[in-house]
C-alpha cells in the first residue's frame, strides 16, 4: 500500500484531462472530435466528467468509452443526440441498446435472372440514392486518390448537385475489388469504351421508337431499352466467358 493512500484510492485508474482525452480519440475520429465538441457533449448531459476544486474536467475510462460511442453513432449511423442519449441511458441501466440498422444509402437489390445475369427489370430500376463524396468514399471503401482517378477516366461522375448515385457506388466498389488483382482505372477505361459503344447501338434501335407520335412512345422506348440492355449484357458476359475458356 502506498504511504498515506487508502487501498481503494491506490487501485483507482488515473483520470485524464480534456487534452489527453482528445489525443486518445483523435486517431479514430480525426474529423469528429475536438475540445469544443467534448464540452458540447458534456453540456448535453451525454458525459459527466468529474471536476477538480479548481473546475478542471477529469475524465474516467467510462467517460472516454461513452464519448467513443457517441462519436461512432454520429459518424457511422447519423443518429441524433437525443437518440444516442436514450441508448446511453439504457446502457446505464444494464440494458442493451437497440440494434443499429444502416441508415445510409445502400445499393438497391437488383433483379437477376435465373442464370445470375441482370434481368430487364434491373435496367428499369430507378432509385433516389444520393451520396455525398464523403459517403461514397466510406461506403465503397475506396480512398480519395482512387475516386479522383475514376473521375479522370470518366468511369464515375458526380451529378449536377455534386452528389453520386448508386451506379457510381457499384462502379467504385467494383474498382476497389479489381484493384486487388492489379487493375487500375486506366485499365478499366476499356470497359467504359465498350459500354459506350453498346449504348450507341441501343440508341440507334430505340431512336425511331422514341420519336413515335402516340402517348405510349416514351414508355415503349424505355421497355425496349431495358430488354435490349439485358440481352446485350448477357451476350457480352457469354462472349467473355467463351473467350476465357480458350486461354
Amino acid at each position: 500500500m502506498l504511504m498515506g493512500v487508502a487501498p481503494h484510492e491506490a487501485r483507482r485508474p488515473a483520470l485524464l484531462n480534456i487534452g489527453q482525452v482528445l489525443e486518445v480519440l483523435r486517431e479514430e475520429f480525426p474529423e469528429e472530435v475536438s475540445i469544443p465538441k467534448i464540452r458540447f457533449l458534456e453540456d448535453k448531459g451525454l458525459i459527466k466528467p468529474e471536476r477538480t476544486p479548481s473546475g478542471y474536467r477529469k475524465f474516467s475510462e467510462q467517460d472516454v468509452s461513452r464519448l467513443r460511442y457517441v462519436l461512432r453513432m454520429q459518424r457511422d449511423h447519423y443518429l441524433p443526440l437525443k437518440v444516442i442519449g436514450e441508448h446511453l441511458d439504457a446502457i446505464d441501466r444494464g440494458m442493451e441498446p437497440p440494434p443499429i440498422d444502416p441508415v445510409v444509402p445502400t445499393v438497391p437489390t437488383v433483379a437477376r435472372g435465373a442464370d445470375g445475369l441482370p434481368a430487364p427489370e434491373s435496367f428499369r430500376r430507378s432509385d433516389r440514392v444520393r451520396l455525398s463524396r464523403k459517403e461514397l468514399l466510406k461506403i465503397s471503401g475506396i480512398d480519395e486518390d482512387l475516386l479522383v482517378r475514376l473521375e479522370e477516366f470518366g468511369l464515375v461522375a458526380a451529378l449536377p448537385t455534386g452528389h453520386f448515385d448508386s451506379d457510381a457506388l457499384v462502379i467504385a466498389e467494383a474498382a476497389r475489388e479489381l484493384a486487388a488483382y492489379g487493375f487500375e482505372p486506366r485499365h478499366l477505361r476499356a470497359f467504359k469504351t465498350a459500354a459506350d459503344r453498346e449504348v450507341g447501338l441501343v440508341e440507334q434501335v430505340v431512336a425511331p421508337v422514341r420519336r413515335g407520335r402516340d402517348s405510349a412512345a416514351s414508355a415503349r422506348a424505355e421497355e425496349t431499352i431495358s430488354e435490349i440492355a439485358a440481352l446485350s449484357v448477357r451476350l457480352h458476359a457469354t462472349l467473355v466467358k467463351a473467350g476465357l475458356r480458350r486461354l
